[in-house]
C-alpha cells in the first residue's frame, strides 16, 4: 500500500508538470497547424512569461490575477513582433529558411535577455505569491497528498484549455483559423484576412506560453533565461505525441511527457528523465507518424 500510495504521488506529480508542458504544446501545434512552422523560439515565450511576472510579483507587488492578465498581454505582444519582424517576411520562402530563424530568434531572445541590463544571466529565485498548503488524502487505503499549487495549476491549465477550445470552434476568428490551417488560397478567396488570422494564432500561443511560465515559476520557484531551452523541447515532443496540430493532442501529450519524466527520476534516475522522453518521440515517428490523434493522410 505504501509504495502504491508513493505512485499515486508521483502521478500527480508528473500531472502537475505534464499541464505546464501542454500549455507550451498548445502554442507550437496552433502555430504549426497554420503556418506548417515549427517555432523554436515558442520556448523563449514561455520563459519571457516567468519572467514578466516575476518582476510584477516582485517589483510591484502585483496581485496574482492581475498578473496573470498583464502576462499574457506582454507575452501575445511578443509573439505578435515575433511574426511580423521574424516569420511574415518568409512566409513564401523555403521551410528551412523559417526553421533557421527559429532557432535564430530564440537564441537571440536568451542571450539579449542575459544582459544585465535586461534580466539577467543568473538564476533568480521565483516569489511565490501566497503560502504552500498540502491535503492527505485517504482513498481504498491509499495514502496521498497534494497541494494547493497542484489545485491551482490544474484549474487553471484546464479553464485555459476550455477557453481556447471556445476561441477556435465558437468565434468567427477561430473559424478563421481553421479554414487558414486547411486551406491558405481558399481562405483568402473567401474574404479572410491571412495577415491578422496568422497575428492572433501568435498572440494567442505566445499568451498561453506566457500562463505556462507563471505556473512553472510558482511551482519550481527558480528561473533563468535559458529556462525554456528543455521545456520547449519537451512540449515539442508532447505537441508531436498527441498529434501535432491537434488542440487535444498537444495536452494529452504534455501530460504522457510530464508523468513519465517523473515516474523516471523517482524510480530510476533523473540523469534518465530527458533521454526518456526522446526515446518516447522516436518510439512514436516509428510506430505511429502522425501521433495519437492524428490521422494519415496519402498524398495522390
Amino acid at each position: 500500500m505504501e509504495h502504491a500510495s508513493y505512485i499515486i504521488s508521483q502521478v500527480i506529480n508528473g500531472l502537475q508538470l505534464g499541464a505546464v508542458y501542454a500549455l507550451i504544446a498548445l502554442g507550437y501545434t496552433m502555430v504549426y497547424g497554420i503556418l506548417r512552422l515549427i517555432n523554436f523560439a515558442h520556448g523563449d515565450i514561455f520563459m519571457l512569461g516567468a519572467f514578466f511576472a516575476y518582476f510584477l510579483i516582485s517589483r510591484f507587488g502585483t496581485p496574482i490575477y492581475l498578473v496573470f492578465f498583464a502576462t499574457m498581454a506582454m507575452c501575445a505582444l511578443a509573439g505578435y513582433f515575433m511574426e511580423k519582424i521574424a516569420y511574415k517576411p518568409l512566409r513564401n520562402a523555403p521551410r528551412i529558411s523559417l526553421l533557421i530563424t527559429a532557432v535564430g530568434v530564440s537564441l537571440f531572445l536568451e542571450y539579449f535577455c542575459s544582459l544585465k541590463a535586461i534580466f539577467t544571466p543568473d538564476y533568480i529565485g521565483f516569489p511565490r505569491p501566497f503560502e504552500v498548503t498540502a491535503w492527505n488524502l485517504s482513498l481504498g487505503g491509499l495514502d496521498f497528498s497534494f497541494t494547493n499549487v497542484q489545485v491551482i495549476i490544474f484549474a487553471i491549465t484546464f479553464f485555459t484549455l476550455a477557453l481556447l477550445y471556445l476561441l477556435v470552434y465558437r468565434t468567427r476568428q477561430g473559424t478563421a483559423m481553421r479554414a487558414v490551417s486547411h486551406d491558405q488560397e481558399a481562405a483568402a478567396l473567401m474574404g479572410i484576412n491571412i495577415d491578422h488570422t496568422v497575428s492572433l494564432t501568435f498572440m494567442v500561443g505566445a499568451a498561453l506560453a506566457g500562463v505556462g511560465g507563471i505556473l512553472y515559476g510558482i511551482a519550481y520557484p527558480q528561473i533563468n533565461v535559458f529556462m525554456g531551452i528543455m521545456p520547449g523541447i519537451k512540449s515539442f515532443i508532447a505537441a508531436v505525441l498527441g498529434g501535432i496540430g491537434i488542440i487535444h493532442g498537444a495536452v494529452v501529450g504534455g501530460l504522457i511527457v510530464g508523468v513519465s519524466e517523473v515516474i523516471v527520476s523517482a524510480f530510476l534516475s533523473s540523469t534518465y528523465r530527458d533521454g526518456v522522453i526522446f526515446v518516447i518521440l522516436l518510439i512514436v515517428l516509428l510506430v505511429k507518424p502522425s501521433g495519437l490523434f492524428g490521422k494519415r493522410i496519402d498524398k495522390v
